[in-house]
C-alpha cells in the first residue's frame, strides 16, 4: 500500500478520485482472522456466513497448456485472497475430465488430505463447480469444509455490494446456488421438526407432535419464498433503470460503457476521464454497483461513462443471471470500451472470457473500442505482441496517464453521430439555442453576421425540428 509523508501544520484532505475513504472503510472491515470453518453441524444461513481462513487450493487440469492451468489456479489464488484467505499451497491434477464423485482422483483425495494436515488448512477451495455429492464426498474424506470456485465468487460478491440492487442480487445468486446443495451442509438438515409425543426425544412437546417437515424442507421452501420476493424486488429496480436509460436516449444523450476482466483497471480508467472518485483497489470484484458520469468530446458533444461489474473465466451463471439488469448496461450502450490488463499472463485469454458474456447478454453486437491497460506494468516483448493481434486497439495507462487522449479521441469518432445535417441561422439573443446545439448536437461551422449567428451543424431529428423555424 502506497504511504506518504505529512507534514505537520499541513492539512491532508483524502484523494477522492481514487475512492481512498470508501477503500479505508472497506479494509477496516476485512474478514477476522480466527474464526473456525471445520467441517460441523451447519445450517444453510450460517454456511453463507463462514470465514474462510487458511486454505489449500486445488485444480483439473482437463485441456489447455501447464501455463493455463497454473493461470487459472493464480486467478484462484487471487480470488481467495480478495476472500480474506491465506493460500497456503496448490495441486493441480492431469485428468480427462474431473472425478464424478470426488472432482480430483481417489489417489489425489489421500494426498490432498496430507497436505491439509501438514499445512493446518481448514478449507479446500477447487477450481471449478462441483456438483453436491462431489462436495460432500470430498468434505468426507479430507476431514475440512470444501468450497469451489462458483461459492468463492459469491463470498466476494457477498462482501463487496453495497447498494440495495447490488446486494438483492448477490443474495438472489446465492439462494439459488445454495437450494440445489442443501443435503451437503450439515446432518440438521435432516432431522424432523415435529415431535413424535414420546418423551425423552429433542425437541417434540405440546403442540409439535406430528409427522412435521424435515429442517430439509423447511430451508428449502424458506429459501423458494425469499427467492420470488427477490426477484420481484430486482424487476423493480430494473424497470427504474430501464427509465433511466430511456430518458437519457431521449435526450440525445450516447451512452458508453466500460467493460472488461476483472481489476484490469475499468474504475482507475473511469476515474481518469471522468474524476468520478470511484472506489480503486488492486482486488478482484472491487467494483459492483455501476458508477455512470457524465463527459464530453472534443467537439462538445456530451456522453455517459459507466464504469461495470467485472468479468471473469466461468462467471457463475447464478450471476450472470441475477446481474442480468446490471449487465445489460453494457447490451444497451452505443459503444463499449473493452478494457483488457496488458501486464496480464494471458490478456487473450481475458478478451475471450469477457466477450463470451458479453454474448450471454446481447451485448455482442455494440461497437467496441479495445484498451490495453497497465502497459507501464507489461514488458515490451508483450506489448509488441499485442500490437500485432489488436492493431486497432488504444495502449493506455490509466496510473500515469499515458494514452488518454487517443483513447478520448477514439471514443469521440466512434460516438453515434447525429444524422441530419442543416444550416440555421439564430438571433443574437438566442444563446441558450446557441449551447443546447453544442450539448445535443455537433457544429460543424460557425460565423458571425450582421443577422445573426450562422451554423453549419448535425443534430438528430427532434432538435432538427425544433429548429426548424430558424433554418436557412
Amino acid at each position: 500500500m502506497r504511504t506518504e509523508v505529512i507534514q505537520p501544520d499541513v492539512a491532508f484532505e483524502p484523494d477522492v478520485t481514487t475512492g481512498e475513504l470508501e477503500l479505508e472503510e472497506r479494509h477496516s472491515l476485512r474478514r477476522v482472522a480466527g474464526l473456525s470453518t471445520e467441517l460441523t453441524d451447519i445450517t444453510e444461513v450460517e454456511y453463507r456466513q463462514l470465514r474462510l481462513e487458511r486454505v489449500v487450493l486445488v485444480g483439473v487440469w482437463t485441456e489447455g497448456s501447464i501455463g493455463d492451468a497454473e493461470n487459472s489456479l493464480t486467478e484462484l489464488a487471487a480470488l481467495a485472497e480478495t476472500a480474506g484467505s491465506q493460500v497456503l499451497e496448490g495441486l493441480i491434477q492431469r485428468r480427462g475430465r474431473p472425478d464424478a464423485a470426488t472432482f480430483i482422483g481417489r489417489g489425489k483425495v489421500d494426498e490432498l488430505r496430507d497436505v491439509v494436515i501438514a499445512t493446518g488448512a481448514d478449507t479446500v477451495i477447487c477450481d471449478g463447480e462441483l456438483s453436491p455429492s462431489q462436495l460432500r464426498n470430498l468434505e468426507q474424506q479430507v476431514k475440512v469444509k470444501v468450497v469451489d470456485r462458483t461459492a468463492l465468487i459469491l463470498d466476494i460478491f457477498a462482501q463487496h455490494a453495497k447498494s440495495k440492487e447490488g446486494r438483492a442480487q448477490v443474495e438472489l445468486a446465492q439462494l439459488q446456488y445454495l437450494l440445489p446443495r442443501l443435503r451437503g451442509w450439515g446432518e440438521t438438515l435432516s432431522r424432523q421438526s415435529g415431535g413424535s409425543g414420546r418423551g425423552g426425544g429433542a425437541g417434540g412437546g405440546v403442540g409439535t407432535r406430528g409427522p412435521g417437515e424435515t429442517k430439509l424442507e423447511t430451508d428449502r421452501r424458506r429459501i423458494n419464498i425469499r427467492i420470488a420476493k427477490l426477484r420481484r424486488e430486482i424487476k423493480a429496480m430494473r424497470a427504474v433503470r430501464n427509465t433511466k436509460r430511456s430518458r437519457r436516449s431521449r435526450n440525445g444523450v450516447p451512452a458508453v460503457a466500460i467493460a472488461g476482466y476483472t481489476n484490469a483497471g475499468k474504475s482507475s480508467l473511469l476515474n481518469r476521464l471522468t474524476s468520478a472518485g470511484v472506489l480503486v483497489e488492486d482486488a478482484l470484484f472491487a467494483t459492483l454497483d455501476p458508477t455512470t458520469r457524465r463527459a464530453a468530446a472534443e467537439d462538445g458533444r456530451v456522453y455517459t461513462l459507466s464504469d461495470t461489474v467485472g468479468f471473469v473465466r466461468h462467471l457463475p451463471h447464478q450471476i450472470v443471471e441475477a446481474f442480468r439488469s446490471t449487465l445489460e448496461e453494457v447490451a444497451y450502450a452505443d459503444l463499449i470500451v473493452h478494457v483488457v490488463d496488458g501486464a496480464h499472463p494471458d490478456p487473450e485469454g481475458q478478451v475471450s472470457a469477457v466477450r463470451e458474456v458479453m454474448g450471454e447478454v446481447g451485448a455482442d453486437k455494440v461497437a467496441e473500442v479495445l484498451v490495453v491497460n497497465k502497459v507501464d506494468a507489461a514488458d515490451e516483448e508483450t506489448l509488441l505482441r499485442l500490437k500485432r493481434q489488436w492493431p486497432d486497439a488504444v495502449f493506455v495507462s490509466a496510473f500515469s496517464g499515458l494514452g488518454l487522449a487517443e483513447l478520448r479521441t477514439a471514443i469521440a469518432e466512434r460516438l453515434p453521430r447525429p444524422a441530419v445535417d442543416t444550416w440555421v441561422l439564430l438571433p443574437y439573443d438566442r444563446a441558450d439555442l446557441v449551447a443546447w446545439i453544442h450539448r445535443r448536437g455537433q457544429v460543424l461551422d460557425t460565423r458571425h453576421t450582421e443577422d445573426g449567428i450562422d451554423m453549419h451543424v448535425r443534430v438528430d431529428q427532434q432538435i432538427a425540428a425544433e429548429l426548424a423555424s430558424f433554418r436557412r
